[in-house]
């Protein structure tokens, strides 16, 4: 049985198109959305304007489905509309495949009181009323599509407080947490971006009562991103510009840096752009960092990237992804002489130098702007999670970028580079220690990445990433060539993972 319904009243087709791309926004992969009212009241003209919106195309054509019976479009999510007036028997909804593109994407049905029996029962029932201009849609629907069209609309709202309850929105991407991108046009405005960032609950304590986001430091809300953003500016680094916020909700209009790939046009490392990024980590790390910084009235505590943080990420390795690899648990005995091994290096980390750690410094958090000069080229887009840390962290994240691969000798040089640099503006920059940190530092993102890339697979069934792993892999054989980890070397050989061929 489907949740009470609720009303919406749309004042014009303009509002019906608008309101089309706040649901585009909320459907996602297995969404059946079923649009009933009387010819005329307007089915088509929504799912014709929701289609466009998916497809970043307001001149697509989208034919009435009346007569072929089903449409489907290849979209960022693919959309199957169907139209049953003229169907003779439910069952020909198994000739024309509704399970299959409910399972690829989300289907548009109208006139759905021709098969209602053959329907999924958590659809999505919306009724469109109302003859002219004006409608009123009634929707009944599972609430967890309820919540994210309520998200939506939250959204839009924000939007209109912000002088762009008009604009169009359009799909930017999503990652790997619950934070998602919009693009947000408006003639005669330059596109800004609209960042969703809903307050993330705390989840169940997991050790000394704290639950994971608490001791890996994650940000849960987006102060820590206006924050950082507004200290990265103050440095004379492209981060965004906040444009308008509503931090209780965790909404930001921020400014759009650009469309440039950091990568080549065949997706490959750049080696020019890599050393212009090097060149913007030697000058963060030659600043002191911030402890506490202010956002609205409110204060934002830069946390420390201690030892507690540090272990609780490399467990994700023996919690994740040694169990997926081998098909069962890692045994105690085994997961405690991994962490002893963790403990005596990061140990050593305690007279390393320290500065801002950005922690997601890789390609697909870069922007390359083509048209600026010096540092100015670097548009930096994620730096939520920032902490205060061990400075050869964000080093080793761009020098082993876990979305492409880096061949040794750039990252060799790249390093090298850093090094030079630091040197020639600090005669008291320590790089034996640096080496050392950064080969600890390198290993401990690697091992942390293998484990979330699995259980993004396994719990939150996001299969892409484990693409990636060969190449994570890979990165921990380079890593543990330096001296200061055989015996995490010894442990990885032992454990069947990272072996270098030496």
């Amino acid at each position: 049985m489907l949740p009470a319904s609720i009303r919406i009243e749309l004042a014009d087709p303009v509002a019906t198109a608008l309101f089309a791309e706040d649901v585009a926004l909320a459907l996602k992969q297995g969404d059946c959305l079923c649009l009933s009212g009387e010819l005329g009241a307007g089915k088509s003209t929504f799912a014709r304007a929701l289609i466009r919106a998916i497809a970043d195309d307001p001149e697509l054509d989208v034919p009435s489905p009346t007569f072929t019976l089903m449409q489907c479009y290849e979209l960022r999510l693919p959309v199957a509309h169907l139209d049953l007036y003229r169907i003779g028997s439910p069952d020909e909804l198994d000739e024309l495949g509704l399970d299959d593109a409910l399972a690829e994407g989300a289907a548009l049905i109208e006139w759905p009181e021709k098969a209602l029996e053959r329907l999924p029962e958590d659809r999505i029932m919306m009724r469109f009323d109302g003859l002219g201009d004006s409608r009123t849609v009634t929707i009944a629907a599972p609430t967890a599509f309820r919540a994210r069209l309520e998200r939506s609309r939250a959204a839009r709202a924000f939007l209109l407080q912000a002088g762009l309850g008009m604009a169009a929105r359009r799909y930017l991407q999503g990652d790997a947490s619950s934070r998602s991108y919009e693009t947000i046009r408006l003639s005669g405005r330059d596109t800004v971006i609209l960042m969703n960032a809903p307050h993330q609950p705390d989840g169940p304590p997991i050790r000394d009562g704290l639950p994971y986001s608490r001791i890996a430091h994650l940000a849960e809300d987006v102060v820590a991103f206006v924050a950082i953003a507004n200290w990265l500016r103050a440095q004379g680094l492209a981060a965004p510009e906040i444009l308008a916020e509503d931090l209780d909700q965790g909404f930001l209009l921020v400014e759009h840096l650009g469309a440039g790939n950091f990568l080549d046009d065949e997706g490959r490392p750049d080696p020019d752009h890599y050393r212009v990024a090097i060149d913007c980590l030697a000058l963060l790390h030659s600043k002191d960092p911030p402890r506490t910084l202010s956002v609205s009235g409110r204060q934002h505590s830069v946390p420390a990237y201690d030892h507690r943080a540090m272990q609780i990420e490399v467990e994700l390795l023996t919690d994740w992804y040694l169990p997926w690899r081998r098909g069962g648990p890692v045994p105690d005995s085994e997961r405690e002489s991994y962490l002893d091994v963790w403990r005596t290096l990061f140990a050593r980390l305690d007279n390393a130098e320290t500065s801002i750690v950005l922690r997601d410094y890789h390609s697909p958090n870069l922007i390359w702007r083509e048209d600026r000069s010096g540092l100015d080229r670097l548009g930096i887009i994620d730096f939520q999670d920032a902490m205060i840390g061990p400075s050869a962290y964000d080093v080793a994240s761009l020098c082993q970028d876990a979305r492409v691969t880096i061949p040794q000798d750039l990252a060799d040089d790249l390093l090298d580079h850093y090094v030079q640099t630091r040197s020639r503006h600090n005669p008291e920059f320590d790089e034996e220690m640096f080496r050392e940190a950064y080969a600890i530092m390198a290993a401990q993102r690697a091992a942390k990445i293998l484990g979330i890339f699995v259980r993004l697979k396994q719990r939150d069934g996001k299969s892409g990433y484990l693409v990636h792993l060969p190449r994570i892999e890979a990165y921990i054989a380079a890593s543990l060539a330096h001296p200061v980890l055989q015996p995490l070397r010894f442990w990885f050989a032992k454990a069947g993972i990272g072996q270098s061929e030496s």
